[in-house]
């Protein structure tokens, strides 16, 4: 993130790719992030995505500028959320949390498609363009670490993110409401968490958790050309 660079932890070059990798989070998988949960939402009875035009992998569709600006600075962000009327489910709790997790998981998918990408290029990082493979290779790294801290980042179960519309399952619909009431200030107060840096340390422990795991299952088809 850009605050490593001004600390001295990252070097310019590994800085440029970073911000290269970020943009093309932004402008590539937010769209499928929200077209995952506008897919999810249709296909379990709710056409509210469509008629929106959220149907579609368009970033200016989808493009949150502030939740843009937070990936970049942060590691962390957002987009516009997908609008859901739980009224179309048959089972609108059950189908709530299925159209919330299909985000995350569609970036979690995306992460280890990058892993592999990243192997795949540590593979030819031994000849004359070592170099060249070498940060184009931590270009998909970093793909797939954005990626991962987005899909955890947006589980916390708070508005506006995709955490809070699994609280829809979880709470009865008049405490669930009561705090959707609060959207606004939660959203301001989560601006500010991340600002300060309180986020950082859990935030990093999980994403890192995960991402290892993920380096884990990328990493199986290529243990025997090691």
């Amino acid at each position: 993130m850009l605050s490593e660079l001004i600390s001295g932890n990252l070097d310019f070059t590994s800085m440029i790719v970073y911000i290269l990798s970020s943009l093309t989070v932004i402008f590539l998988t937010l769209p499928v992030h929200e077209f995952a949960h506008g897919l999810a939402a249709t296909k379990l009875g709710d056409p509210t995505p469509r008629y929106q035009g959220r149907m579609t992998v368009n970033p200016f569709a989808h493009i949150d500028w502030i939740g843009a600006a937070c990936i970049l600075l942060f590691g962390f962000g957002w987009a516009k959320p997908v609008q859901i009327n739980t009224n179309n489910f048959k089972n609108p709790k059950r189908d709530m949390a299925l159209t919330a997790l299909a985000g995350p998981a569609s970036n979690i998918i995306v992460a280890l498609i990058a892993l592999i990408f990243y192997n795949i290029l540590n593979l030819f990082a031994v000849n004359t363009f070592a170099a060249v493979f070498y940060y184009v290779g931590f270009f998909f790294y970093y793909i797939a670490f954005i990626n991962v801290s987005l899909a955890v980042f947006n589980l916390i179960p708070i508005p506006p993110l995709d955490g809070s519309r699994l609280l829809s399952a979880l709470l009865p619909y008049k405490q669930y409401y009561a705090l959707m009431r609060y959207e606004r200030y939660i959203f301001w107060g989560l601006l500010a968490l991340l600002w300060i840096g309180v986020l950082d340390i859990p935030l990093h422990f999980l994403s890192n958790a995960v991402m290892r795991f993920l380096e884990f299952i990328a990493g199986l088809p290529f243990g025997f050309l090691r």
